[in-house]
This record gives C-alpha cells, sequence and structure tokens, in this order.
C-alpha cells in the first residue's frame, strides 16, 4: 500500500472513530466497508495472538492443521523433535497451497505442483531439477510464530507478536485440572456466519438476548440474570450455589472466581488485555452442559468429582471455550470478508473415553449446537439490519451490554494504536 493510501486509510478510519458515540454502538461502515476490515486485518488479526486449534490434534511428529486468515493459508504442525511450529502453508517456488486437507500426517512437505520437498523444520529440502541453480537454505518455508497454552495453540503473523507469557500465567492455573492437553477431539461443526466478525463478538459479551432466544442455555446458568432484574429468590439459589461450590471446591483445589450477576467482565481496553479465565457455578441439578444437565461422558483431566462448574476461557479475536466436568467446547472464529465469519466449533472429551462405550456424541452435542446455531441467525439477521440506510447506532444497557462496550473499547483501541504506530 503507498503511503498516500495509507495515510488516507488512516485519516478516514480516525474519523469513523471519531463519530462513534460512547454508550452506543459501532457506526454502519465498521460493518460494511472494505477499507476498514483490510485496516482491522492488519491492525488485530495480523498483530494478536490467534487460536489454531489443540494440540491434541498434533499428538505425533508429522501431524498438522491447516486455517486460513482472511488471504493467507496457514499450517500448523509437530517437528521430529516434537516441538510445534507454524509456517505460511505456500510453496516458495510458484505459491502452491501445500498441505491441502484441514488436518492430516506428513512425512515430508511435499508440493503437488511441482514437487519441491520440505522438512518439518520448514527446511527445503529437495527440489526436482533446480537443485544446482538456487540457494536452498534461502527458500524455507516462511515461520510464524507459535505458542502452546495448557492444550490451546496460538499463532501470531506479527514481526514481533505480543508477550504470551501473561495470558499463560492468568490462565493456565485455572485450565490445570481440565487436562484440555489430554483431550480428544469428540466432534467439530463448521459453520459460514453472514455477518462480520464484530458483531458475533457483540452477541457473544452480552446475554441480554438469552432469556428469549437460548432456552436450553438459560437453565444451566446465571449470566442472564443482571443486578437489575434479580429476583430475591433468585438471589438465594445464587448465593447457595456458589457457597455451596467454594466450599466442596476448596478441597480440590478448585475455586469460584466469578461470583457475581451477569457476564464476567471482558475484555479489558484500559490494560489492554486480550485473555480471561474463570470457573463459574451452574445452576441447581445442573454438572454439565447438556440438555438434562447431567455428566454424559467420563471425567476429564484431574476431576474426581462432577460438580465443578463451568470453566471459562476466551482470547480475542477469535476463542471461547465452555469446558464442564466431562467434555469441553471450543469455537474458533476467522474473518472472512467485512459480512462473513467462518466459524468451528470443536467438541472434547477425555483421551481415554470411547464413543458408543462412555459417551455418545449424539448427547454431547445438542446444548452448545443449539446455543451457537441461535447466535448465528441472530447475527445474520444483525448484519442484515446494519447493512440498511435507516440504521443509526442505539444506546447500550449498562446494566446488560457493559461487556459490548468493552469489546467496542477494546477494538477501537487497537485501531487507534495502529493508526498512530502507522
Amino acid at each position: 500500500m503507498s503511503q498516500t493510501l495509507a495515510s488516507k486509510r488512516s485519516a478516514h478510519l480516525r474519523q469513523l472513530i471519531a463519530s462513534r458515540v460512547p454508550g452506543h454502538g459501532l457506526p454502519r461502515p465498521f460493518y460494511q466497508e472494505d477499507a476498514v476490515y483490510g485496516t482491522e486485518i492488519d491492525a488485530i488479526w495480523r498483530r494478536g495472538w490467534v487460536f489454531a486449534g489443540h494440540s491434541c490434534q498434533l499428538r505425533e511428529p508429522g501431524d498438522y492443521l491447516t486455517l486460513t486468515l482472511d488471504t493467507d493459508p496457514l499450517v500448523v504442525l509437530r517437528d521430529d523433535d516434537g516441538q510445534l511450529r507454524a509456517f505460511h502453508n505456500v510453496c516458495r517456488h510458484r505459491g502452491m497451497i501445500l498441505c491441502q486437507e484441514e488436518a492430516g500426517h506428513v512425512g515430508r512437505i511435499v508440493c503437488p505442483y511441482h514437487q519441491w520437498v520440505y522438512g518439518r523444520d520448514g527446511a527445503l529440502v529437495s527440489c526436482r531439477g533446480m537443485q544446482e541453480e538456487i540457494d536452498t537454505s534461502e527458500l524455507g518455508l516462511r515461520p510464524v510464530h507459535v505458542a502452546e497454552l495448557a492444550g490451546l495453540v496460538y499463532i501470531s503473523l506479527a514481526d514481533e507478536p505480543l508477550p504470551f507469557a501473561p495470558a499463560a500465567e492468568l490462565m493456565e492455573p485455572l485450565m490445570r485440572p481440565q487436562r484440555l492437553e489430554r483431550a480428544k477431539i469428540a466432534k467439530t461443526v463448521d459453520y459460514e456466519i453472514e455477518a462480520n466478525w464484530k458483531l458475533v463478538w457483540e452477541n457473544n459479551r452480552e446475554c441480554f438476548h438469552c432469556n428469549v432466544n437460548h432456552p436450553q442455555y438459560i437453565k444451566a446458568n446465571y449470566d442472564h440474570i443482571n443486578a437489575d432484574d434479580v429476583s430475591p429468590a433468585v438471589q438465594e439459589q445464587m448465593t447457595v450455589a456458589v457457597t455451596r461450590s467454594e466450599e466442596k471446591w476448596a478441597a480440590a483445589g478448585l475455586a469460584v472466581t466469578h461470583h457475581d450477576t451477569g457476564m464476567c467482565t471482558f475484555p479489558d481496553a484500559e490494560r489492554n488485555l486480550w485473555y480471561s479465565a474463570n470457573r463459574t457455578a451452574m445452576a441447581e441439578g445442573f454438572v454439565s452442559e447438556t440438555l438434562e444437565g447431567r455428566q454424559v461422558a467420563p471425567l476429564m483431566g484431574d476431576y474426581q468429582d462432577s460438580d465443578v462448574g463451568t470453566l471459562r476461557l476466551r482470547t480475542m479475536p477469535n476463542f471461547w471455550n465452555h469446558s464442564s466436568c466431562d467434555h469441553g467446547v471450543t469455537t474458533r472464529l476467522l474473518p472472512a470478508g467485512p459480512r462473513r465469519t467462518r466459524a468451528q466449533v470443536t467438541w472434547l472429551v477425555d483421551e481415554s473415553a470411547v464413543e458408543g462405550r462412555d459417551y455418545r456424541v449424539d448427547d454431547l452435542l445438542p446444548f452448545w449446537q443449539l446455543t451457537s446455531e441461535q447466535d448465528w441467525d441472530l447475527c445474520a439477521s444483525a448484519q442484515r439490519g446494519v447493512d440498511s440506510r435507516a440504521f443509526v447506532p442505539g444506546p447500550l444497557s449498562t446494566y446488560k451490554e457493559y461487556n459490548v462496550e468493552a469489546f467496542f473499547l477494546w477494538y477501537l483501541r487497537q485501531l487507534t494504536d495502529y493508526c498512530e504506530d502507522n
């Protein structure tokens, strides 16, 4: 991009940011314009840490998974020394996509076009008919930063990525009992959401819509209730559930980390926190986020009892996970244009669990499959609405949409910082 074009784009973006009314939604161009979307990709998606997948998908040397971040095909694999590596999934010869399946196993990475061969460390080891003509040491796969967090695999396309250690320090102790690194995938479902990625996050960051739209979810959880509408009876139920959980979990080395009505606050623009984890008590009679609230698979990780609430994990810009005693459910978002987002929802169980004997997929899926698909429909409808010339951003509820405001502040900070740096 030329300096003049970049300067014009930056000036336009600053004007859009300045036009946003605090406590209200974002102006319509944020959900439509290619220029805004392109800046987001550079300012957020290519600068931060993006959740790629689970380390249990990459158990053995040569195991790989692929993903595409906007126009960037990427591959993550385990090398011969057992270390995770990530690369641009593009041959250095003529740009061919190398690993073409969503997941698989390779001995060496062979380009299907002209058979250039790369080792699992990304080095070019063979280039048929050209070995004497070129310096193979200069033509290895272009690397991408990779980090692992208690079974979660992240990548960053930045030259100098944000520090990953603070996220690990906060999240890993809470994640440890779940042992996602000792899980296996029970089911994966891919979705194309006809909505901007920010609309998906806005939906995720409030439960104002839950009472009407998520009949399954609200039976298991309390975060659809806020300080302005909690009844004495429900408050008492929550207090009893939290107190019981605190007393019981303390003996197991666990802790309730979210005690209040409503959702845990996230993200934090002031401290620029893009990561969060908490353990939350569930409604009376529920030990798992399943339709009937019962345990439907063997206990995961270090759990000795089914009453452990839900472990909730989230990282900007593309990941959240709800983990119960017996399974975890991960959602990965990837942007696919101003009006489209790809979502992958993955259900995980303990690595020793045997399908048909220890669990049934039909028992695992419905709770979060229904909740997710209900949300995707809402997001697609919201996109159609904000595309209307009549759309003007409305005010946000301070009781129920505080996390939507927090998301907007975090998002706008990323864009502002990027404009200042460029």
